[in-house]
């Protein structure tokens, strides 16, 4: 490995510490997750934060950006016609402005589950004509799919300027 990647390791944070409720232990592990994607994003350089790695087309500003969408969609209800469509980034849209919209998502998100102390109830919806998962259900997917696009996204920052870590 070239020296060059060597000075842009990070330290690993380590798994977080929480409560010892099931709510507590779920929210703990997405937050640590939410935390560590938007890291690997923070900062890295146009336009290879947009630039594919991969044959499919996945870049790390589009990773971040369809994560904006499904949080959105799990825990705030918005409705996505194209899940395909999410995984890019507007043109216009710099690395500033979907890390901004991601943690924005996010705090929105966790006002919403703020509110929720039963985790079998369904995730409160602003149209409750549109069925909604149950809490457990949704913070179980979300650590799921941020997890595995997180995963992704270390592989992609290191391909991109060797950024390491958590």
């Amino acid at each position: 490995m070239p020296t060059t990647f060597r000075r842009n390791r990070r330290g690993d944070a380590p798994p977080p510490r929480t409560g010892s409720s099931e709510t507590a232990i779920l929210r703990g592990f997405l937050d640590y997750l939410r935390t560590s994607i938007a890291a690997k994003v923070d900062g890295a350089p146009e336009p290879q934060v947009r630039t594919a790695a991969v044959p499919s087309g996945t870049n790390l500003l589009g990773l971040l950006e369809h994560l904006t969408f499904v949080e959105r969609a799990t825990f705030l209800g918005d409705k996505v016609t194209d899940w395909q469509a999410t995984f890019r980034a507007a043109p216009e849209d710099g690395v500033v402005d979907v890390v901004a919209r991601y943690r924005e998502t996010v705090e929105r998100a966790n006002k919403v589950l703020d509110t929720c102390a039963d985790l079998g109830a369904p995730v409160p919806r602003p149209r409750p004509d549109r069925p909604a998962p149950s809490v457990r259900w949704a913070l179980v997917h979300m650590i799921e799919e941020t997890g595995r696009h997180a995963g992704h996204a270390d592989i992609l920052r290191e391909l991109i300027d060797g950024a390491t870590g958590r």
